[in-house]
């Protein structure tokens, strides 16, 4: 798209162009002086390109010193100043992509200052607080803006597949009167004079849109006040949710699986330019992704010498050697392992129970709820819920929650409220795999966590 400031985007400038007079536009990502000649690197969102200025030797003398005056100026100019040039496209089998631009005349649009708070060609490495501090130069290196548009990319491709299946995107509130779980773990928020929250997921409201919608999903912002300062704990993140009527949980581990299948399959057809960037190739991701029971996971962990109390949650730890073990017996697909059937009370309140089982020599209450894990790290959780008022209310108080503070949800499942189930995946999570970046929060445009609030 021609606009006032460029004509063309740099990828678009190719050796069969040459002869043409074009005008481009971005950022001065390096420039030397060789002699009379100034050598200038040119970046936009596509990519670079090397604009050449120099003094021709069959000039009028007029033009000669206009040229001189100019190569003086592109030397002067500061990295990271935006710039307009026009000039003539050159091919170059020496240049990167055998092209490179005569440059012509410069106009600097914005000059920007030095020192640089940081190295955007990346050969001065830096320190993942200084970049995040520095967001918005950090995000100009080229492996910074492939993250985020491989995240892009797999948004597109979540939406494109649960179109497909013909669920509706919904959007729902996010300060909200009380929490999915409880006041655990809440960002209070002061709203009109009244106290609430912002939202930790849209559970509740999803739950209630199947009762009219049938097949929901929300890719939205999510809020937790977790004192986790880890690679993978963001305070604000991107929840990817879905809840289907007339399911279970078996049925919505399934659209998980193809969802994840989806983004990967999606990242190597459109994204695969990016990827190079990244120097990474995602794992292979086959169908169906395989299922292991708590009760199996426990009692590997127990063989590998790792004693938890039979139907507590599994810490990081426990799953670091989980998955090795997993992987080793080739019980998992590119990394990625069902846990099903978790432990009743270490679910929410809103899971359906299932049957008992003896774990450890105690009976203890399953339930029909799933950990999506990539080795150590959850992905995503999801179960069917319960569909009845008054095995919630049971669920609640078990829990010591009161049910009249949930009376805003829960008086609507007193008209019809269908069977359901769903899950809720952590975005920038499921981009650690996908990407082979070390830390969630370089998934995130500007990350939230415990410890930052700016930029």
């Amino acid at each position: 798209m021609k606009t006032k400031y460029r004509e063309f985007k740099i990828s678009e400038i190719t050796p069969e162009m040459e002869g043409k007079e074009v005008k481009i536009a971005g950022w001065v990502h390096s420039v030397r002086r060789v002699g009379k000649i100034a050598f200038l690197v040119l970046r936009d969102y596509t990519g670079l390109i090397q604009v050449t200025f120099r003094v021709p030797k069959d000039a009028s003398d007029e033009e000669k010193e206009r040229m001189k005056e100019l190569v003086k100026k592109v030397t002067q100019i500061p990295l990271e100043s935006v710039v307009a040039v026009k000039g003539v496209v050159r091919r170059d089998p020496r240049a990167p992509r055998g092209v490179e631009i005569a440059g012509k005349e410069i106009e600097i649009l914005n000059e920007a200052k030095s020192p640089l708070p940081l190295d955007v060609s990346g050969k001065v490495d830096a320190h993942i607080d200084t970049r995040l501090s520095n967001r918005p130069i950090d995000l100009r290196r080229p492996e910074s803006q492939a993250v985020l548009r491989l995240v892009s990319i797999a948004t597109k491709a979540i939406r494109s597949y649960l179109y497909t299946l013909d669920f509706t995107e919904v959007f729902t509130p996010k300060i909200i009167a009380s929490g999915t779980e409880g006041g655990a773990q809440m960002v209070p928020v002061f709203y009109f004079g009244k106290n609430a929250f912002l939202a930790q997921s849209p559970q509740l409201y999803k739950e209630l849109l199947t009762s009219s919608l049938e097949y929901v999903f929300e890719i939205a912002p999510a809020w937790r006040h977790e004192e986790s300062d880890t690679p993978y704990h963001l305070a604000e993140f991107i929840s990817v949710d879905i809840e289907m009527a007339f399911a279970d949980y078996e049925d919505v581990m399934k659209v998980l699986e193809n969802v994840v299948k989806n983004v990967r399959d999606a990242f190597v057809r459109e994204g695969s330019k990016w990827l190079e960037v990244l120097n990474y190739q995602p794992p292979e991701v086959n169908l169906p992704i395989p299922r292991i029971s708590y009760k199996e996971a426990w009692e590997i962990l127990k063989a590998e010498g790792i004693e938890i109390e039979p139907g507590e949650d599994f810490g990081t730890p426990e799953l670091r050697k989980l998955s090795e073990v997993l992987e080793k017996e080739g019980k998992t697909s590119g990394g990625f392992y069902f846990i099903v059937e978790w432990p009743a009370d270490a679910r929410p309140f809103y899971t359906k129970r299932g049957r008992k089982e003896e774990i450890g020599g105690k009976e203890i209450y399953l339930s029909e709820s799933f950990d999506l894990n990539w080795k150590h790290l959850e992905i995503s959780s999801g179960s069917t819920r319960i569909h009845k008022r008054a095995e919630l209310e049971e669920e609640m108080k078990a829990r010591g929650l009161n049910p009249q503070s949930f009376e805003w949800y829960l008086k609507w499942f007193d008209y019809g409220m269908p069977p359901h189930a769903g899950w809720g995946m952590g975005l920038q999570r499921l981009m650690v795999p996908l990407t082979g970046i070390p830390n969630v929060r370089l998934a995130a445009s500007f990350p939230r966590d415990m410890k930052r609030l700016v930029p």
